[in-house]
């Protein structure tokens, strides 16, 4: 074949050497704009797993580069004054120049013909080539000239950044943090070579324009960075190789993500490499692996599907489908990171201490988890786990083996929690006439008895009219009061979990069936025997949750607002009655407190509609009223619906407002979760998906959080806890499949100090075995 490689970076360089180590019959010209020894940047970094990767392929390579690279394992934080370093890490760092020119060897050492001083227009440069790899990086030609067919998604980040060099040699990677008069700037630095480190600084645009350097030259700008860090400098020099660039050198870093790979020009096939069709964040250094990790995954699909003219189609749409979802999950782990880094100024620095500043550093990505820090670094880890412990108020263990921090006890107001999970509350359409019968103190008195710190009753309602189904609870009666109380006397008398109460109103998604009968769940009433069984609904305005098959609702006259908020109220006095330990208002997901919050369901014009604040007047007027018939000594919980996941909808931003209003009315923690508001929804799953807005309303607004969403083992929890990202996590559909799914957990991370009930004592030592010899088993593969 002859192929075409438009740009010498990594990508182009790799994949031409390797396509011709595997058959020297092909003809292959890599073409580079620049001279053989231009460079702009400094050094790049990749991860041990890929120096193994590049072994496996070319061995030579990965000598001559294994020679030249500089190894480190640690990671050190310079914050508030404190240095903080853990291990384990295992980062290669080699100058971009270095890498470069062994690439061109052994390119050269090969047959490969390299030109540089070159730059094509485009493929269309070269129509007897059978194959073009348009690696011409993140701002390419080829990309942009056939734009309709490879359609790239270019995101441009608002933090400003630099990339400098330094003779300080640093022996970690290691992350700077200064604050300014006008904000927080951070460092990115590792070495790279005998004499000289990468120095990257990086800033958020209004903290960058505050400080003027905006209107700076390079010069100016190197300037600043050196005073700004001088104490860490130690009389060292910062240093800048991008004078080409016009203005002050400071750039936006681009994500860059193409919908189609490759294409056919009409002569030759086209295929996009590197940061032409992919770029990952600085913030975890991978750009030059996804180049080196293309280049190896289109040189195996050549190998096995055969490298001559006729395969290249099929190769390159098996090429696209392997790498596309490791490249994506790269991606969303270098957009976690680079988020963290945008946003730390704002939401870590000033309130993290330096040790749960560096556990969030460390697991920004959401790629490291709790027990993966065990294996990179267990002192470090371990130590950590002490401080969590120390200020959860536990005493130092006598063994030194620290409490995990989902197992850290968590005080609100009056209350003690002996733990940091939560059982959710989760509807089980199950009551009659809106009471709780011995289903429902089965089902919460195991999940009680399952180890978890508190355990929420599902949404119960203050009206008949309140319900989404008929089979959802009330508490607009005494006979439920008692119904209830016999459950919570039940929990309080056979463990030690508290029990929660949650109080809702359905609004607009009211007079459904179960989702077991009839059309299903959010859908009205199915007739029995001819008589419709619906009830007028009622919302913030009258528009239905889905148009043309659930009911209009009435938009609430004052009047009415008034009964429904003082219904809340006496069900909020009868949950007292009750004895439940905590109580929680359910303004998310489309019900009717929410219905009032969100742009979208609320078309008021009255003084409880139009901006936040007054979409927010009524659910306030309902929780200031609850808030004084509970207990002061009692915790009150918010679940807000923090992104509608809908445009023109509830956004995360809006969610800290929100929060804010709530905390402002007496709220000591809200319960983040999501959606459900609209049907027009499209919401982005994954493991933890709704765990950043418990962490940004929790650092932005000041309030405690409960985590939801996709928990589902105590790595998450631990993660979730230590990085403080919320302060407890609710686990839903794990605890709907085993109860004791707290204590089955803490054996699993072999934490054996959790108290299980005295019945099932004898099942405590069994399971813990049994996990460690599969453990054991799995280790010594058998």
């Amino acid at each position: 074949m002859k192929i075409v490689c438009i740009g010498g970076g990594p990508a182009g360089l790799y994949f031409a050497l390797l396509m011709k180590q595997q058959n020297p019959a092909h003809d292959i010209t890599v073409v580079e704009r620049n001279r053989p020894y231009d460079t702009f940047g400094w050094g790049v970094v990749f991860s041990d797993a890929t120096m193994e990767h590049m072994r496996e392929w070319d061995v030579v390579t990965a000598d001559e580069i294994q020679q030249a690279f500089n190894h480190w394992d640690d990671i050190e934080l310079h914050f508030k004054g404190r240095v903080i370093r853990s291990g384990g890490h295992g980062f290669v760092g080699i100058g971009r120049k270095k890498l470069l020119n062994i690439l061109q060897a052994r390119c050269e050492a090969l047959g490969v013909k390299l030109v540089f001083e070159t730059e094509p227009d485009s493929d269309a440069d070269y129509p007897d080539a059978d194959l073009v790899i348009a690696s011409d990086g993140i701002n390419s030609r080829v990309r942009t000239n056939h734009a309709a067919v490879f359609k790239p998604d270019i995101v441009t980040r608002p933090n400003r950044y630099i990339w400098l060099g330094t003779q300080r040699l640093y022996d970690a990677f290691t992350f700077l943090f200064e604050k300014t008069e006008h904000g927080w700037f951070q460092a990115h630095i590792y070495k790279f070579d005998d004499t000289t480190s990468t120095f990257i600084v990086e800033c958020p645009e209004h903290v960058w324009k505050a400080h003027g350097l905006d209107q700076a030259t390079a010069d100016d700008s190197v300037a600043f960075c050196e005073k700004l860090f001088a104490a860490n400098l130690q009389g060292e020099r910062l240093m800048t190789n991008a004078r080409h660039l016009r203005g002050s050198a400071w750039l936006n870093f681009q994500r860059v993500t193409c919908e189609q790979w490759s294409m056919f020009n009409g002569r030759s096939h086209v295929v996009l490499m590197g940061d032409a069709v992919h770029t990952a964040h600085f913030a975890i250094g991978s750009g030059t692996k996804l180049a080196l990790e293309d280049a190896i995954e289109l040189t195996k699909q050549f190998r096995d599907h055969g490298d001559a003219p006729e395969h290249i189609a099929e190769v390159l749409r098996n090429y696209q489908a392997e790498r596309r979802i490791d490249v994506l999950r790269l991606q969303n782990a270098a957009w976690n990171a680079m988020e963290w880094f945008e946003v730390c100024g704002e939401r870590y620095c000033d309130q993290l201490e330096p040790e749960q500043f560096m556990y969030s550093m460390l697991t920004r990505s959401q790629r490291i988890s709790h027990e993966n820090l065990r294996l990179r670094d267990k002192a470090w880890l371990e130590g950590y786990e002490r401080w969590i412990a120390r200020r959860a108020g536990l005493p130092e263990p006598a063994d030194h083996h620290a409490v995990p921090p989902m197992f850290t006890p968590y005080t609100v107001r009056g209350l003690t929690l002996k733990n940091r999970v939560v059982v959710s509350p989760m509807a089980q359409y199950s009551a009659v006439d809106g009471i709780p019968g011995d289903y429902h103190l089965v089902h919460l008195g195991a999940r009680a008895l399952g180890g978890a710190g508190l355990v929420f009753a599902e949404m119960t309602c203050p009206s008949p009219e309140a319900r989404i189904t008929p089979g959802c609870p009330g508490l607009w009666n005494d006979a439920q009061r008692d119904a209830w109380k016999r459950i919570v006397d039940f929990v309080h008398g056979h463990s030690d979990a508290k029990i929660a109460m949650q109080l809702g109103h359905s609004g607009p998604k009211g007079s459904t069936n179960e989702p077991w009968v009839g059309a299903g769940a959010d859908k009205p009433l199915a007739p029995i025997d001819g008589q419709d069984r619906n009830w007028p609904v009622v919302s913030a305005s009258a528009q239905p949750y889905e148009p043309g098959v659930t009911a209009t609702p009435h938009a609430l006259t004052r009047d009415e607002m008034e009964r429904i908020r003082d219904e809340f109220v006496a069900a909020s006095r009868r949950a007292d009655a009750a004895g439940f330990d905590w109580l929680e208002l359910h303004c998310a997901h489309g019900y009717l407190l929410s219905a009032f919050i969100s742009p979208l369901t609320n078309h008021r014009t009255d003084e409880f509609g139009g901006a936040l604040a007054n979409r927010l007047r009524y659910p306030l007027e309902v929780f200031a009223a609850m808030r004084a018939a509970w207990p002061a000594h009692k915790p009150m919980s918010v679940r807000i619906s923090a992104h509608d996941w809908v445009e023109g909808g509830i956004t995360p931003a809006d969610a800290v407002e929100i929060a804010q209003a709530f905390k402002a009315a007496g709220a000591d923690l809200i319960d983040c979760s999501s959606g459900q508001v609209s049907p027009e929804q499209k919401p982005v799953y994954g493991r933890m998906y709704q765990t950043p807005f418990a962490d940004r309303v929790r650092n932005e607004a000041g309030i405690a959080t409960i985590a939801v969403g996709a928990i589902s083992e105590a790595d998450h929890v631990n993660s979730i806890i230590a990085a403080g990202r919320a302060d407890l996590c609710a686990v839903a559909r794990p605890h709907l499949a085993n109860p004791a799914w707290t204590l089955q957990e803490a054996a699993k991370i072999g934490y054996t100090a959790l108290d299980w009930p005295v019945q099932y004592r004898a099942g405590k030592g069994q399971m813990e075995t049994l996990i460690q010899r599969e453990r054991a088993l799995a280790a010594a593969g058998t």
